[in-house]
């Protein structure tokens, strides 16, 4: 792994673990559906000025079936897996949702190995070990006995289901169908693939939300910082979060990326830490140092990092 691909894995799960604090919050104010239809509405809104130009040559778009790629990774990316992780936490604790949240490397992996016969190392399978021991550390305070008292609730289910849709659409990006790899699909720059990507998953949040408007009576309740909230999750952990995770899951490889996420819950705690005015405490260092050194041994295997570099990166421009 390149130390410049450093900045695209962590961008992610610091955007992300801000958004899971958010998400709580919003919890009885705006319904988990129509929070995620409003976080890509507003992402497109955003986005649109910048990545126009795909969309004016919409031909393209439908020529060599590339719409069902697109229409597939906006139901994955877009439709599925954030409006998943709304759900599980109307009913889900937020530790619940960390700690099964852990186990993507393991799953990436998986999926990685059955999907693309991509093979698992010892390397890697001891780096996903000590990462996922990190993570039990912040979730335990360093005390493994208080994981025991967890209680697991439906909600747990759907952030389950969640990680698969995320892993799927992870190695979706990095193994694209013929007709959207970098050398033959249309010159989108990264804007242009995301914005497409967004474009066709708000299909499936708008059908999502509406269904949620029809069939339940859940509300939003507006006030200056839920709509605050909404632009900012728009923002960072969709647009800034979702471009650099394209990049690095093509730079360094899906396995070795979803390692990364397991630096969420670190960077929630600490989060939580700066804004109760709270000092970060001794396993807090021990889980980021195990999770740390989780990557480090992973990355001593990671496939990706042995590709030709001009194939890399010309594939990561397009991303």
């Amino acid at each position: 792994m390149e130390l410049r691909v450093l900045p695209y894995l962590m961008l992610p799960p610091l955007f992300w673990s801000s958004n899971a604090i958010l998400g709580s919050l919003l919890v009885g104010r705006v319904p988990p559906m129509a929070l995620n239809a409003l976080r890509w509405w507003v992402a497109f809104v955003l986005l649109a000025p910048f990545a126009w130009n795909a969309l004016r040559r919409w031909r393209l778009i439908f020529a060599d079936l590339r719409w069902v790629h697109l229409l597939w990774t906006g139901l994955l990316a877009v439709g599925a897996y954030n409006a998943l992780q709304y759900l599980a936490l109307v009913t889900s604790s937020a530790i619940n949702v960390t700690l099964i949240a852990s186990s993507a490397p393991i799953w990436m992996l998986g999926f990685g190995a059955l999907l693309y016969r991509e093979p698992v190392s010892v390397s890697q399978a001891i780096g996903a070990a000590l990462s996922i021991a990190g993570v039990l550390a912040t979730l335990s305070r360093g005390d493994l006995s208080t994981l025991t008292q967890i209680d697991f609730v439906i909600g747990d289910l759907f952030i389950l289901v969640a990680i698969a849709t995320w892993c799927i659409y992870s190695w979706t990006l990095a193994r694209p169908p013929r007709s959207m790899r970098p050398d033959i699909r249309p010159d989108w720059n990264w804007a242009d693939y995301l914005l497409l990507q967004i474009l066709f998953g708000l299909f499936w949040v708008s059908v999502s939300a509406g269904a949620e408007f029809a069939f339940t009576d859940q509300r939003i309740i507006w006030n200056w910082w839920v709509a605050a909230a909404i632009v900012y999750i728009a923002i960072g952990p969709a647009l800034v979060a979702y471009w650099s995770w394209g990049v690095a899951v093509v730079r360094a490889g899906p396995a070795l990326a979803a390692f990364f996420t397991n630096l969420i819950p670190v960077f929630t705690a600490l989060l939580s830490s700066v804004l109760l005015q709270e000092l970060p405490q001794w396993y807090h260092v021990v889980s980021f140092l195990l999770i740390a050194a989780g990557i480090a041994i992973a990355n001593f295997s990671n496939p990706t990092s042995k590709d030709e570099p001009s194939k890399i990166h010309q594939a990561t421009k397009e991303v």
